[in-house]
């Protein structure tokens, strides 16, 4: 517990309103029969329930140090712990709509993915495009535009990708060894410029589907590219110790929560191997209605299986996170599709042990990839409107996992809560006076802190 001024640092929690939940939407019933299971929704809440809040009792007392009893004590939960995200690849691009693209993100997130695809990043060998001015690139704000957003809104943020094998500039040569010292002058120079501003980064990409014209293919070990301990490894040399770096993978390898998963059986080997990776990511696309429907029509649309698959994950011991993100709402009934999906899967995936962030892939319809655009795979129109999805989101986040509410001391000067994990204002007020204080809370361990009236 850290004091500044007045200010207590802590940790604590609180009660969430009940509200209801977006239509069937006619899914199909397989869907609803397994994501309505009292069984399914009760796992859900008690995921949510153990991993994302927790307790606390704080003490007020006056000057001498005397406990105060009957003292209000107003908790007001002013940030989460918890990052929810978006990418930022169309920040300063949207021309009279920006400021309703800005205002839709940071109403909703904490969290931004920062775009750093070395096609993006250095498109004419040594002329690296990281500032301001730069030639334009549709989805590609040069870097130090995410970094002056994420200041301003106080936005965590993640650089994608540090290597992968796609939207690379056609100038990279094929031969792996000049390969490997251009990526290591690569690490080097974002390392320098940006470890600083941006905590995690996505260390390897897509590697369990990297093609073999991939001057890093690997036809020898396809479950276990060997590019990835050694880009690992260089990256930590010049990247920060405070820096997280992830192994990012397609979420076709996400299913099986057993020995046939070959994402697990990459990820445990690496790390029975020494190779410093400090995070597991996993992406979760549909970019059709046809993809859509063989999800929530699918067997493997089971979310059991599902909150098993991140159950052993867990064991690994390292942070997990959802890194990428498409439900669409094409198609017939497309909006309410969207949102119940949505919801359900935000609340599973916020349950589930150790998650530290969730990041849904492009804000606004119109905003996507090539030909990803299709599933309609926005939380807001083109114009940034909310859609219901968006509106289902904003529940949950800024409602029903947010504490915020007001009681009283004891005899003994204690007030005790339970509440999600994130950044508080506790306003105390005893006798017409009131102090305020802001708590961190963090931990899944139970807190203690101590209140000082005037």
């Amino acid at each position: 517990m850290t004091v500044r001024t007045g200010l207590i640092v802590a940790t604590m929690s609180a009660a969430v309103a009940a509200v209801g939940r977006p239509t069937d939407a006619g899914l199909p019933e397989s869907y609803l029969k397994r994501w309505d299971d009292p069984a399914v929704q009760r796992r859900i809440d008690d995921g949510i329930e153990k991993n994302r809040k927790s307790d606390v009792v704080v003490q007020v007392v006056g000057r001498d140090g005397r406990p105060i009893a009957g003292a209000s004590v107003k908790v007001t939960q002013k940030s989460h712990a918890f990052l929810f995200g978006c990418n930022i690849f169309v920040l300063g691009q949207m021309k009279q709509k920006e400021r309703a693209y800005e205002d839709a993100f940071v109403k909703l997130f904490n969290f931004a993915t920062v775009p750093f695809y070395w096609a993006g990043t250095e498109p004419e060998r040594g002329k690296l495009r990281f500032t301001e001015p730069s030639p334009y690139f549709w989805r590609r704000p040069p870097p130090d535009r995410a970094i002056a957003f994420g200041k301003k809104h106080g936005l965590t943020l993640k650089g994608h990708p540090l290597l992968w094998h796609a939207h690379n500039p056609g100038w990279i040569p094929k031969d792996p060894d000049e390969l490997k010292r251009l990526y290591q002058k690569r690490f080097k120079e974002i390392a320098e410029r940006y470890a600083k501003d941006i905590p995690i980064w996505d260390g390897t990409n897509e590697s369990l589907v990297c093609p073999s014209s991939y001057p890093f293919y690997s036809a020898k070990n396809k479950d276990y590219p060997t590019y990835v301990p050694w880009a690992f490894a260089e990256e930590q040399k010049v990247f920060r110790p405070d820096n997280v770096l992830i192994i990012n993978d397609v979420a076709s390898f996400n299913w099986p929560a057993n020995e046939t998963n070959r994402f697990y059986r990459q990820c445990r080997e690496l790390l029975d191997n020494g190779v410093p990776i400090e995070g597991i990511g996993f992406q979760f696309h549909f970019f059709s209605r046809k993809a859509l429907d063989g999800l929530t029509g699918g067997a493997r649309c089971d979310p059991g299986a599902l909150l098993d698959n991140y159950e052993m994950f867990a064991k690994l011991g390292l942070p997990l996170w959802v890194t990428e993100i498409t439900i669409g709402s094409a198609g017939h009934n497309g909006l309410a599709v969207q949102a119940r999906v949505v919801r359900d899967i935000y609340r599973l995936w916020f349950s589930a042990p150790k998650m530290a962030g969730i990041t849904w892939w492009n804000l606004g319809d119109g905003t996507a990839h090539g030909n990803e655009g299709v599933a309609g795979g926005g939380l807001t129109d083109e114009d940034f409107n909310p859609k219901p999805a968006y509106r289902a989101l904003d529940q949950l986040i800024n409602h029903d996992w947010q504490t915020n509410l007001v009681v009283k001391s004891n005899g003994e000067g204690k007030a005790a809560f339970r509440g999600f994990h994130g950044d508080y204002e506790i306003g105390v007020t005893h006798g017409g006076k009131t102090k305020r204080f802001e708590m961190e809370v963090r931990s899944d361990e139970p807190a203690r802190a101590t209140l000082r009236m005037p």
